[in-house]
């Protein structure tokens, strides 16, 4: 767990970025820091009844990110994410999320609104472009799904892959699914990919840290047992 200004962060919970707070996850190198805010353009009244936006800049601490906000002339404390383009019901990326494939779902983040088809079809590339990160093997995404599976893969996560797979094969070619139609399901397949990152990604690499941190010899130990139990010979 992190802890922040009095905030309590789980593992794999994500804290969306949102207008003037304190702490959330960097959009560029998805870190949970604390962001400076600066005011740079005042509001200023345009006629009496409506009054021009003021436009706020947040850094991040950790990596000097800057995003820019437009602060809501009715409602001081809204404001709307300007740059870089995001949807606020789409969950930022998981931290442990490989670079190549936060690239892609931050594309596809960026256009969901307008699109759900391309944001669909997007998602399945994260996916597939996921697949070496988890040294997944065959020739196409379907395949490569399979030969986690045959490792033993949780059928939950299995589930989570093939929807992405499908939906993002229907955002393309509709069958069944028609994402235009239904954004919602799109906006659905962040949060899986997310829920895969933390399984596949964050939950092993946490684990193997804490087994590292073994005696050499209490390690040594388990392999000799874990070779007798396959049949091998110790």
């Amino acid at each position: 767990m992190n802890w922040a200004r009095g905030i309590q962060v789980r593992r794999g919970e994500i804290v969306p970025p949102s207008f003037r707070s304190d702490t959330f996850h960097c959009m560029d190198c998805a870190v949970y820091e604390t962001h400076k805010w600066e005011m740079l353009t005042q509001p200023t009244s345009v006629t009496f009844f409506r009054t021009a936006a003021a436009i706020w800049r947040a850094e991040c601490r950790n990596c000097g990110f800057f995003s820019y906000w437009r602060q809501s002339p009715a409602i001081a404390s809204d404001g709307l994410l300007i740059y870089p383009s995001h949807n606020p019901e789409v969950a930022a990326p998981h931290p442990d999320m490989p670079q190549d494939v936060r690239e892609i779902y931050e594309e596809a983040a960026a256009v969901v609104g307008r699109s759900p088809r391309a944001a669909g079809a997007l998602m399945r590339y994260a996916v597939q472009v996921l697949m070496p990160h988890l040294d997944a093997s065959g020739g196409d995404l379907n395949a490569q799904i399979g030969s986690l599976v045959a490792k033993g893969l949780d059928v939950g996560i299995q589930q989570a892959l093939d929807a992405l797979r499908v939906i993002g094969n229907n955002a393309v070619h509709p069958l069944e699914i028609d994402v235009n139609e239904d954004p919602s399901t799109v906006q659905a397949l962040f949060g899986l990919l997310n829920v895969i990152v933390e399984a596949l990604i964050t939950q092993p690499k946490s684990l193997n840290a804490v087994y590292a941190k073994l005696p050499a010899g209490a390690r040594a130990q388990i392999e000799r047992r874990d070779k007798g139990a396959s049949g091998q010979p110790t």
